[in-house]
């Protein structure tokens, strides 16, 4: 995967997660958990897939500091 196509998908779901956290914190519904409840795999697949996603981004973010 092409680095542009890797931030485009960490982007997105970095935004998901601030959204879904957002909506915890609101209204402590957790959209994640309410749309793919029936598989827990599922939800923590996503989760850790957010968290490496931000760890991702923060290192993006550093890096082109550094340039």
């Amino acid at each position: 995967m092409k680095s542009k196509e890797l931030s485009s998908v960490a982007y997105a779901l970095v935004t998901l997660g601030a959204l879904n956290w957002g909506l915890v914190g609101a209204f402590r519904l957790d959209l994640v958990q309410t749309i793919l409840g029936t598989s827990p795999a599922l939800v923590q697949l996503v989760y850790i897939l957010v968290g490496l996603s931000g760890l991702f981004s923060l290192y993006s973010m550093t890096a082109k500091g550094k340039k």
